[in-house]
């Protein structure tokens, strides 16, 4: 997809039936001991044979030993899945929603574009989008453009606005992903939801800028993982509630959570 960054696609009718855009499931290679824990990766789209939701896609970057092997894997070959996992994006209930990714973080934003923009239907029942929105746009950041994964499936989805930034500028806006968001939420047409997903100090940052103009902002966290469905807690975040403050498992009741229910930047 771009440097250093794979797609996968992988035969599984059922949970292509089942999941919904911001879930995710968990990956082991079978009869590999290192890793021996399988990794989670989110759903980048399902794919589908004579209009039957057929598979699913999922994309990453090639970081360490799992992933390097996952990109040594060719057709035919078998892996371990399981899921759907965790609660995804909500369905969007706003007049205009930005999306904001960073790094591998648009790997959600295919399936919640087209979802959001009635292009594509998810979940089972199949999930109903209101029509009260008018406008969708995403905005995504990467270090340099080599790095831009998915920009022309992202074009080819009509009524999608894309914005690009770059560290480098070496394409579209020079400077952070948060530049494009604070231009949005200045202009005559702000957002009045935001979804986000990217390394986590530029979810704090949207997070930040949100709450300043009080727009509604879930954010999608990447907590590691070992289980993938709250067996061993090792992915809890800290949330607030009614009481005070307590913890959460980013597999179960996340891995999306608004962010005023976060304790951004505490761990």
């Amino acid at each position: 997809m771009a440097r250093d960054t794979w797609r996968m696609r992988v035969e599984c009718a059922e949970m292509a039936r089942q999941i919904v855009p911001g879930q995710f499931f968990m990956v082991r290679i079978p009869g590999l001991s290192d890793p021996l824990l399988g990794r989670p990766f989110a759903l980048y789209d399902i794919y589908e044979r004579d209009g039957v939701p057929a598979g699913i896609d999922f994309g990453y970057l090639v970081v360490g030993k799992m992933t390097s092997r996952l990109s040594q894997l060719r057709v035919g070959d078998r892996v371990e899945l399981w899921g759907p996992l965790g609660n995804g994006f909500p369905v969007p209930e706003a007049r205009r929603l930005m999306l904001i990714a960073g790094g591998i973080g648009q790997t959600p934003f295919l399936a919640v574009a087209r979802e959001a923009l009635g292009r594509r239907h998810y979940g089972s029942p199949q999930r109903a989008v209101p029509r009260s929105l008018e406008s969708v746009s995403l905005c995504y950041g990467v270090r340099s453009s080599a790095y831009q994964a998915g920009v022309d499936e992202f074009r080819s989805v009509p009524g999608l606005e894309l914005k690009l930034a770059t560290d480098d500028g070496s394409n579209g806006h020079r400077g952070f992903v948060t530049d494009l968001l604070r231009g949005a939420i200045e202009s005559d047409a702000p957002p009045d939801a935001v979804y986000c997903c990217g390394p986590e100090p530029m979810m704090h940052a949207a997070a930040r800028l949100c709450a300043s103009h009080s727009i509604a902002c879930w954010l999608s966290l990447e907590s590691p993982m070992a289980c993938g469905f709250g067996a061993c807690f090792s992915c809890v975040t800290k949330v607030a509630t009614p009481d005070g403050w307590d913890y959460r498992r980013t597999c179960v009741e996340g891995p999306v959570f608004r962010a005023d229910q976060l304790a951004l930047g505490e761990h």
